[in-house]
Parts: structure tokens; C-alpha cells; sequence
């Protein structure tokens, strides 16, 4: 495997990146070239939308060739097009053999989300002082912990403990929610998803993490009747159409926990669920943040009482 390496403004990413694709990269990915500078950069954006913008001021550009000859032509061709002013050829690096299932694993270390609560990769032991420990490999299915907003709703989930409640996990991706709902004393979980793979995925962990007999995954429809805690971890616009249905879930005194949402959008989703509960910030990690609300009360009437 041979590397392609360039340097590239923010205007010309675009232009580049597909010239790569067309030239039969087998994978192109950019970085941005002031990380870990004071001139970095952040990119803010949400899991399973496009990115906020293609590549920053100063882009590093990384291009995978099946050998030097292809990333060299490629490099030499990009050189004499009009799109390639302002960017520069680094250099054409070959890319060492590796153990791609050891190194991919050594990327996804055990997650603290408390002192006494982990998730754990099944190829690492719990820490020593882990109490709750969550068994989860990457997959396909979104929620291995490692996102803000993940574990800030395991965050929530420990300092709340669903204990003997029923739990509804709206968008259970991988299962983590419903899972550590469970480790905490959930009665029962309803885990759905409109991914029928993440309801096999959700089914699987679980069971994995001996709590199958308190998680029931399925498709959306199987949400019935009112929850004690209600949790939503997706994306801001979703979760705005989705008021009316998850506040309709949330039994009177019962908790909402909603994440998946950029600081920048808190009115937005404040605004959308003011007609059923007063939504708050409760917590904030790397420009995302976690909002719950509890629902008011039944009033009781006079023949409530008698």
C-alpha cells in the first residue's frame, strides 16, 4: 500500500477529493494540518449528516494506492489541473503491513462514564474499580460510547437509576442505553429502532450483557403506553418531529432525556417541546448537549379523590 499526501486550502477539498475517487483511491480521508496547533480548528457536526464543511484553512490530504506506481500518476495528474493551485504534493509514502484487526482494536479502549460505571471492549478487562461494566464491540449500529452524547445519557442514566421502572429507548442504535437502563435497575426496556439491524444488534448485546430477559428490541411500533423515563439519543431534527409521539410516552412525573443535539440547536428543541414539557440543559461536552424535562403531574379532581 502506498500513501498520496497533500496539502490543500479548504476551497479546493472538494475538487480534489473526487479527482482522487476517480483515480481509483482506495481511500481518501482528510485531517485537518494545524492539529494540535493553536491554529486548530474544530468541526462540530452530527452522526449521520453530511459534515459542516468539506475540510479546514489548511487540509491534509491522504490518498490510498494499491502501489506507488498508481499513487505517483495520480499525484503527477492532479499537479496539471487548474483546480490544483494553492495545494501541494507532500510526498508518496508506503504505508508499513499491519495487523488491521489488532490495530483497529487497540483504537477503542475501555470508556469511563463514572468511576464505577465502564464500557469495556470484550478484548480488555474491566478496570479494577469498575461496579457497572457494559460489554460492547464497534459495529454497525450507532452507540459504542465513545460519542459525547452517548455518554452523557449513560451519565444521566447512573445518577438516575430507572430502578424497577419501565424504560423506553427511542432509536436504540447498538443497544447501549437500553443496556445500561437494565444494569440499572430497569423492570423493562423497550429498545426500538427503524433500522432492523440495530434491533438485531440491540438484541444481541444485550444478551451479551445477561440482561436479554429486560430488553425487548423491536421496530417502532412496539413502543406502547406510557414510560416512567423516556431516553432519545438521535439528532435534533428528528427529535423535533418526534415531540408530540415521545412526550405521549412520558407518564405524568416520568423523565424525558434527549440528546443528539448541538448547543446551538437548545432553543430550537426548548421551543418544539414547550407544548407538553419545559425542557433544561443538564449537561455539555464538546459542543453537544444533554436536555431532559420531567412531565407535570396529573391535577387531581375532586372525584379523582373520592
Amino acid at each position: 500500500m502506498y500513501e498520496l499526501r497533500l496539502l490543500c486550502p479548504e476551497a479546493r477539498i472538494e475538487a480534489v477529493s473526487e479527482a482522487l475517487d476517480a483515480l481509483d483511491a482506495l481511500s481518501v480521508s482528510v485531517e485537518d494540518a494545524d492539529a494540535q496547533t493553536e491554529a486548530e480548528q474544530a468541526l462540530f457536526g452530527e452522526p449521520g449528516l453530511p459534515p459542516p464543511k468539506e475540510g479546514w484553512r489548511r487540509s491534509r490530504v491522504l490518498a490510498l494506492f494499491a502501489n506507488e506506481a498508481a499513487a505517483g500518476e495520480a499525484g503527477r495528474l492532479l499537479q496539471a489541473q487548474d483546480f490544483f493551485e494553492g495545494c501541494e504534493l507532500s510526498e508518496v509514502a508506503a504505508v508499513p503491513d499491519q495487523d488491521w484487526v489488532r490495530l483497529t482494536q487497540s483504537q477503542f479502549a475501555p470508556v469511563e462514564i463514572t468511576p464505577e460505571f465502564w464500557i469495556v471492549p470484550t478484548w480488555h478487562e474491566p478496570p479494577a474499580q469498575a461496579r457497572q461494566v457494559i460489554r460492547l464491540d464497534p459495529g454497525l449500529a450507532f452507540g459504542t460510547g465513545t460519542h459525547p452524547t452517548t455518554r452523557m445519557c449513560l451519565g444521566w442514566i447512573a445518577a438516575h437509576p430507572p430502578q424497577g421502572q419501565r424504560v423506553l429507548d427511542y432509536g436504540c442504535g447498538s443497544g447501549i442505553l437500553a443496556i445500561g437502563a437494565a444494569l440499572y435497575g430497569a423492570s423493562a426496556v423497550d429498545a426500538v429502532d427503524i433500522d432492523p439491524a440495530a434491533v438485531q444488534s440491540t438484541l444481541a448485546n444485550a444478551t451479551a450483557n445477561r440482561v436479554g430477559a429486560v430488553v425487548h428490541a423491536a421496530l417502532p411500533v412496539a413502543a406502547q403506553g406510557e414510560y416512567q423515563t423516556v431516553l432519545a439519543n438521535i439528532l435534533a431534527i428528528p427529535l423535533k418531529v418526534l415531540a408530540p409521539l415521545l412526550c405521549t410516552h412520558v407518564e405524568p412525573g416520568g423523565s424525558l432525556v434527549l440528546a443528539g443535539i448541538l448547543e446551538r440547536q437548545a432553543e430550537e428543541l426548548k421551543a418544539a417541546y414547550a407544548p407538553w414539557v419545559a425542557l433544561e440543559v443538564s449537561d455539555t461536552q464538546d459542543g453537544w448537549i444533554l436536555m431532559t424535562a420531567t412531565r407535570a403531574a396529573r391535577r387531581e379532581t375532586p372525584s379523582s379523590r373520592e
